[in-house]
């Protein structure tokens, strides 16, 4: 039997790292605080707190019961080896191989955690697809964004909340806004920021010529609760109620309540319109408007510390981050990992995962000291 001793070690080794960078023994001792939490009474009275408390205490259980089933399973494969080397049974070899493959999967999975170093990257996220140059074409292209996030979003358990369409003149949308609820959810769309180009051969131009077109995505945390961060003055919002239109009523139900605030001292717009009522399209507006002056105060924080640390080579905010090529070729590619694949119809339905992590990897790499 091919010695397995040193896979194990790695095993272990990679099982105790990863116990560090999600801090087990923090989450261990928080838990017993919310076990104390969940047993009051009078937990429930606001649902909000009761929802907070449930869905912290379910991740830290969810990480600490994965690591410990993770030791034991290494715990188990280390003695089916031990037994299999005394019993001089090489039939257990396959098995074997199949524990210590699917071991090793799954804490490369979990190293991902460790890339997630903003403080909201465990946030759910809400995200804005805007049509950019390109005409139809870029009418079209935000559509087919809009559902390649909806695809990944539903392939990764994620729930997937449309607020808000805005219908292209021709075909396609002119925008669109909506929430991305799942773990880590901002962390992994935060490398999605950006305009995104398409070539192809037009579906629209009747000589069938090739056409560029541009659209843009952009994605914040969105906290449920944001009296910490941003303090909206209503005196300074314009309201506007309007009826809803999908394209064709394919995306939202038809309402005569949808509501667009304007918040004027910074500009920002912001839609809802698949809520049943002008209240509740109101309500849903004024936590994505705060999400997004949040995000605001959050950058020009970081602006200030960048300009006292002095200029460094980054892509800026709306700098064009990735092709999707269908024609002459089919290739996607992301400017700044360099990360590519040519299943351009994967990655159109949602297959966006790789990107992801290479972002994650690059961003961590370009945070380092410089070499030499």
């Amino acid at each position: 039997m091919r010695d397995h001793r040193e896979e194990f070690e790695v095993l272990s080794r990679r099982l105790n790292e990863a116990r560090v960078y999600l801090d087990v023994e923090r989450s261990r001792k928080r838990l017993v605080e919310l076990e104390a939490e969940l047993s009051r009474p009078d937990l429930w009275d606001s649902t909000e707190l009761g929802q907070r408390v449930t869905k912290e205490y379910g991740q830290l259980k969810g990480d600490v019961d994965l690591l410990d089933g993770l030791a034991d399973r290494i715990g188990d494969a280390e003695v089916l080896y031990e037994l299999g080397v005394e019993e001089h049974d090489d039939s257990v070899e396959g098995e074997l191989d199949g524990q210590i493959a699917a071991i090793g999967a799954e804490l490369d999975t979990l190293e991902l955690r460790s890339l997630f170093t903003g403080e909201h990257d465990e946030s759910d996220a809400v995200c804005e697809i805007h049509a950019k140059d390109g005409g139809t074409d870029a009418q079209d292209w935000a559509e087919m964004m809009l559902r390649m996030y909806q695809r990944w979003a539903e392939r990764r358990g994620f729930e997937f909340e449309l607020d808000e369409v805005s219908a292209g003149q021709e075909a396609g949308i002119l925008s669109a806004t909506f929430i991305v609820r799942g773990r880590f959810a901002t962390g992994l769309l935060s490398g999605e920021r950006g305009v995104h180009r398409l070539v192809r051969i037009s579906p629209f131009d009747s000589q069938a010529r090739r056409q560029t077109s541009f659209a843009s995505f952009s994605a914040v945390p969105f906290l449920e609760e944001l009296s910490g961060e941003v303090d909206i003055d209503e005196k300074e919002l314009r309201v506007d109620t309007y009826r809803s239109s999908g394209a064709g009523g394919q995306h939202v139900n038809v309402t005569d309540s949808a509501v667009r605030l304007t918040h004027l001292p910074t500009g920002i717009v912001v839609s809802v319109q698949n809520e049943r009522s002008q209240h509740q399209n109101k309500a849903k507006a004024m936590q994505i408007l705060g999400a997004r002056l949040a995000e605001r105060q959050r950058e020009e924080r970081a602006a200030e510390l960048d300009a006292i640390a002095g200029p460094k080579a980054q892509v800026g905010w709306g700098a064009q981050i990735r092709s999707y090529v269908l024609a002459p070729y089919q290739q996607v590619k992301d400017l700044r990992t360099e990360h590519e694949t040519g299943n351009v119809n994967g990655v159109l339905d949602g297959d966006l995962e790789p990107f992801m992590e290479a972002y994650l990897r690059w961003r961590r790499a370009s945070a380092g000291p410089p070499a030499g």
